[in-house]
């Protein structure tokens, strides 16, 4: 499978989805420059997370503008795969390829953790080798990850079923993230129901951390799985997502041959 990793000014995780999708899953992956005009025939297109054009005017606003969008577009409007993590979430609603916005996070701080994600929906491309209502503990680094759109668009979006992710606390004995308060610790552990928006790690609305378009093929998440998807980062629940893309762009394949 074909995989293209786009590389805006300001980027910074290519490198990692790159080394996941060819070292770890042994595919085919490509850097595209923000200036090109096509995708090189490929499968899967990966917004990575970072800081395009330094977050300028908005965080995504000047790269949802790179010539390269037009193709991604195209690439989503014929069911390609497009993955945006962190960063690459924000391009794609700015692109419009999904609704709503990003705001900044309710401490009005920079949030950098581990923090805790239900799997919503196991049923997409980029979740198949998940299941519905599994636990993942995934690192978060953002300073806007606030997801907000009206409650009507909300309402939508949860009876579609395109909430993919979702912020939740940790069941009774997990691990806490990485820099929770220890005197939170009980109330933490309690169990894994929807967290608060004021404490989901950004206060976005309805606990939300990833969603899908319509077809399923366009997805958006704000923790990052390419930085816990192999052994040696002592955390392997992000693998899945991306083995997951893998598998349906191979099926893909085989259909259209």
């Amino acid at each position: 499978m074909r995989c293209g990793v786009i590389v805006f000014p300001g980027s910074h995780g290519e490198h990692d989805v790159y080394h996941i999708l060819k070292h770890v899953l042994a595919q085919e992956v490509l850097f595209l420059w923000h200036g090109d005009e096509n995708l090189r025939d490929c499968e899967l297109v990966v917004l990575p997370g970072g800081f395009s054009f330094g977050d300028f005017l908005r965080p995504g606003a000047l790269a949802a503008l790179s010539p390269i969008i037009k193709a991604v577009r195209e690439h989503a409007a014929d069911g390609g795969l497009v993955l945006g993590i962190g960063n690459g979430f924000q391009v794609l609603l700015e692109a419009g390829l999904l609704p709503g916005a990003m705001q900044r996070n309710h401490s009005l701080r920079f949030d950098c953790r581990d923090v805790y994600v239900q799997v919503e929906q196991a049923d997409l491309p980029f979740t198949s080798e998940y299941t519905a209502g599994q636990l993942l503990r995934m690192p978060i680094a953002y300073a806007r990850g606030n997801y907000v759109d009206s409650e009507e668009a909300l309402d939508q979006l949860e009876e579609a079923g395109r909430v993919v992710f979702r912020y939740v606390e940790p069941p009774a004995g997990s691990p806490l993230p990485a820099g929770a308060d220890a005197q939170s610790a009980p109330e933490q552990r309690s169990g894994a129901r929807e967290m608060d928006e004021k404490t989901c790690g950004s206060g976005s609305a309805r606990a939300i951390a990833g969603i899908a378009n319509e077809a399923g093929n366009v997805l958006g998440i704000m923790p990052h799985p390419e930085r816990c998807a192999e052994p040696l980062l002592g955390n392997v629940d992000g693998l899945a997502l991306f083995a997951s893309a893998v598998g349906a762009g191979e099926k893909h394949t085989e259909v259209t041959r």
